[in-house]
């Protein structure tokens, strides 16, 4: 594959998908790719000062900037493979991920940003992950899918709900038998003994 026919694979819209998959509106799929970028690449950013906390002997915040570093560039991977030219298997690997549903990707964002923040709960931390984590949350809400029309949502609900004289022949004792309450007052104790 020559260079330029990398570039014109990897420059289309999010809104162009090879499988058209559902109705996403058009600012949630770019809102997905704004925010998963800039939360990768953040996360690396913020996984390097991390790193940098070797310096006080915190070997947790250590190991957490490293998977940060990792799960940044996974992010920019998938989401920006124009920023990955250099490596060869950049836009097979995305061109698969854009293939799977929409949820795989929310789970495996949500899933790669909690140990960071486990291992090492500061501030670099909690941001950059917290950034891939609401990437996954977004592309958890695409998943959804597109909300139904205000006449489709009354139907069903009517459909939903039993008309009052069907449940007229299902007899309840429940209530029939329930025993009148009453008051005895506070329990005594008998000193006579």
């Amino acid at each position: 594959m020559s260079f330029a026919e990398k570039v014109a694979g990897i420059m289309h819209r999010p809104g162009e998908d090879a499988v058209h998959k559902d109705d996403v509106p058009w600012w949630l799929k770019y809102a997905g790719r704004g925010l998963g970028t800039v939360g990768g690449i953040l996360a690396i950013g913020l996984g390097v000062w991390n790193c940098v906390s070797l310096i006080w002997g915190d070997v947790g915040c250590l190991i957490s900037g490293m998977w940060q570093m990792v799960a940044g560039f996974l992010v920019i991977i998938i989401e920006a493979p124009c920023c990955c030219l250099f490596i060869d298997f950049v836009q097979n690997l995305s061109d698969w991920v854009e293939r799977r549903p929409y949820w795989n990707r929310a789970a495996f964002y949500v899933i790669i940003a909690l140990p960071a923040v486990i291992l090492c709960p500061g501030l670099g931390s909690l941001f950059g992950s917290g950034l891939i984590f609401a990437t996954g949350v977004i592309y958890g809400m695409m998943s959804l899918g597109k909300k139904a029309t205000a006449e489709e949502m009354r139907s069903n609900a009517v459909a939903v709900t039993l008309p009052r004289s069907s449940t007229s022949q299902m007899q309840s004792t429940l209530v029939d038998n329930a025993q009148p309450v009453s008051f005895t007052g506070a329990p005594g104790f008998d000193s006579g003994v």
